[in-house]
């Protein structure tokens, strides 16, 4: 089975560094993006190893300091996340193929879920292989834009 890229629902994968930005600043891509999976705009893929990776990070202090949000108000949102997103079961692993190893878990998720699109700001450690697995990796910028654009049709 095939998803055509040109599909608004076709799923899509998030990095995890998307997700900093997102609760860094409402006003940005990033956030854009988590808005519109919440909406159910586009089918979100999310992998128990992914949300726990989501969960780790967006909890530390280094990150809480800046955004300013609780881990209560944290959980809230990687849970309303969870309940709109289609959940992946990792099959199999690729590992290692990425020099580290939380981009190996996102790569697994898209894979396994088949995403036509990884969001990423992680341009050049993505890059080489998703080709060979034919996924688009884009920035928030690209992918919001592509978005938009996918709904004007």
């Amino acid at each position: 089975m095939s998803y055509a890229i040109s599909s608004l629902f076709a799923p899509r994968a998030l990095d995890t560094d998307v997700l900093v930005a997102a609760m860094r600043s409402r006003g940005g891509a990033s956030w854009q993006l988590v808005d519109r999976a919440l909406a159910r705009e586009f089918a979100l893929l999310l992998s128990v190893p992914l949300v726990l990776e989501y969960e780790a990070v967006l909890t530390r202090e280094e990150h809480r300091k800046v955004h300013g949000l609780s881990v209560p108000e944290l959980d809230e949102i990687i849970n309303s996340l969870v309940r709109v997103a289609e959940a992946v079961q990792i099959r199999f692993l690729w590992r290692p193929l990425l020099s580290d190893p939380t981009d190996d878990m996102v790569l697994e998720t898209a894979v396994n879920g088949r995403a036509d699109l990884l969001v990423t700001f992680n341009q050049k450690d993505f890059a080489a292989v998703a080709k060979g697995f034919a996924l688009r990796i884009l920035r928030p910028s690209e992918a919001l834009h592509r978005l938009r654009a996918l709904g004007k049709e």
